[in-house]
Order: structure tokens, then sequence, then C-alpha cells
């Protein structure tokens, strides 16, 4: 009796030991996981304000850069010039040429900032050690990237603006026609620059140095300009050239713009007899999903492997080729 009498009051106390512990620790637990979901939430947004904050700066730096800023506005003076000795007129219509070639060279301008200036920047800052030095700070590379994001953006859309208005001012240049085409130019704008953007941080990840990034680029960018139908109707090139160039993201880039800054008229000098909006869309699209997956992982890879001793390396070797130290 006096065993079973021990046992009963026992039993219960254990029990209730064991369930308490369990439920403190399992609330212990679930509170660990809100709070580090809590933590890293706060620090992507730290590294959002950090980069928006950092790409402000990049710009008011740039604006106030004259060397910088003539070479954007150079390209803005080429094209203005170029459509003044153009004085045909699109085959099969009354629209101007000079108002199909603004329109592409517009495209051009904005594939050349994302896939030209972007990895030339990149490989500039990276020799300079910028990647070495935020890669030792908090949430570093993500500001970086958004600061790198809102720059390119802010750069792309100036030079759009200045282009179209300065066209439409002094040389008689396309403008849309109605909400319509000012619709089609913004969602071709912004695809347009997803398409290229990501592109033109994969290239900068593997580029070996800011002497050899601009040739290694500018030639195979140039091609596409000339192959893209960006300065003259691509309906005057071999099939096979066209169905090469209709790979790449240029092509699209100039027909989504034309198609929002021409009349329909023009539609008869493209290839299928029509805009082709929606292959616009699917192409960039899937040019910007790419450029993601590429850019991400060459990205990481190339923080991960900068280090002091590489950065010296490559300041040494600059040195001795007869450049000037970063």
């Amino acid at each position: 009796m006096t065993a079973t009498t021990d046992t009963g009051p026992t039993a219960p106390a254990r029990g209730a030991g064991s369930g308490d512990g369990v439920g403190s620790s399992h609330g212990a637990g679930t509170g660990d996981g809100a709070a580090g979901r809590g933590e890293a939430r706060l620090r992507r947004l730290r590294a959002l304000r950090a980069g928006v904050r950092r790409g402000g700066i990049e710009l008011r730096h740039l604006l106030r850069d004259r060397k910088e800023m003539s070479g954007y506005l150079s390209n803005v003076v080429v094209a203005l010039v170029l459509a003044t000795f153009i004085s045909d007129d699109v085959p099969g219509t009354r629209i101007p040429m000079a108002q199909l070639t603004l329109s592409g060279f517009a495209a051009y301008l904005l594939f050349q900032i994302g896939v030209i200036n972007l990895p030339q920047m990149l490989v500039t800052e990276r020799e300079e050690g910028t990647l070495l030095r935020l890669r030792a700070t908090p949430g570093g590379i993500p500001a970086y990237l958004v600061a790198k994001a809102l720059l390119v953006v802010g750069m792309a859309l100036a030079t759009l603006v200045v282009l179209l208005g300065a066209a439409a001012a002094l040389v008689d240049g396309p403008l849309p026609h109605g909400p319509g085409g000012w619709l089609t130019l913004l969602w071709v704008t912004g695809l347009g620059l997803l398409a290229v953007v990501p592109l033109g941080a994969a290239i900068g990840a593997v580029l070996p140095n800011p002497r050899e990034a601009l040739a290694l680029i500018m030639l195979p960018a140039m091609a596409l300009l000339v192959t893209s139908g960006a300065m003259f109707p691509l309906t005057t090139l071999p099939t096979v050239v066209q169905n090469i160039a209709s790979v790449f993201p240029l092509r699209w880039m100039a027909q989504g713009l034309r198609a929002s800054l021409l009349p329909d008229a023009a539609r008869a000098a493209e290839p299928a007899g029509s805009w082709q909006l929606p292959t616009v869309a699917a192409v960039l699209a899937a040019w910007a999903v790419l450029g993601f997956l590429l850019a991400v992982p060459l990205l990481r890879r190339a923080a991960r492997r900068e280090s002091g001793s590489r950065l010296t390396a490559r300041q040494s070797k600059a040195q001795l080729g007869g450049a000037p130290a970063a």
C-alpha cells in the first residue's frame, strides 16, 4: 500500500515535468525561428535602404561629372546629326527614315548602357578594390547591386528623355501617338532594361580588366547595332542575318520602340508585317530570366574570389603594363 501511494503522486509529477520541458523547448525553437526570420528581413531592408542612398549619391556624382555627362550626351548628338543626313522614307510608306533610325538608336543607347557601360563600371570598381571593401561590410554586396541598378535605370531614362525630346524639337523626331504608344514605350523600356542589365552584370563579373573590357564588348555590340534593324529596316538584310539577330534582345528592343514611336503604317517595313509585341515581350522576358540566372552566381563567385592578394597582383601587373595605379 505504501509503494502504491508513493508511485501514484510521483508519476504525474514526472509527466508534468516532462510535458513542461517539451512545451518550453518547442516554444523556444519557434521563437528563435521567428526572431531569425525577422532579423533576416531587417538585414534585407537595411541593405535596400543603403543601396537606395548609394544609388542617389552616384547619380548626383554622375550629374556633376562633366566628362561622364559629355560622353553620354555625345551619343545623343551623334544620333541627331545622323538623322539630319537621312532624307529617304521608310520603304512602302511616307514616314521619314530618320524617325525609324532615331527609334532604333534609342534602343541601342538603352542596350549600350546595360551591356557596355555597366560591365565597365563593375570591372573598374573591382580593380579599385570596391568589391573587396564591400565584401567585408554586412549587406555591402546587395546594397551595391541595388545602387548600380538605380544608377543604370536613371542613366537610361535620362538618355531616352534627352534623345526623344531633342529629336522632336530639332529634327522632327518621333514621339508616341496617344496613351497606347506611351504605355508601349514604358513597358518596352522597362522590360528591355531587365533583359540587358543582368546580362551586363554577368559580363562584368567575368571580364579580366577595364583595359580589355571595352575591346571585348564593343565589337559584338557594334555588330548587333548593324544587324538588328536599329539603323535601317531589317528586311534589307539577308534572311540568315535576320534569324541570327532575332536571337538577341537588341532586335526586339528596337522593334518594340518603333511600335511605340512610329505610326502603324511603319509596320510594312517589319519582316512579319506587324509589330509582334507578344513576341517582343516573350523574348525580352526570356533574356531577363537568363540574365538573372547568370548574373547572381557569377557575381557571388567574383565576390568570393576577391582578396587583397589578388587585388595587389592585378595592380602590380597594371603598373608593369604602363597603366596608372587604381
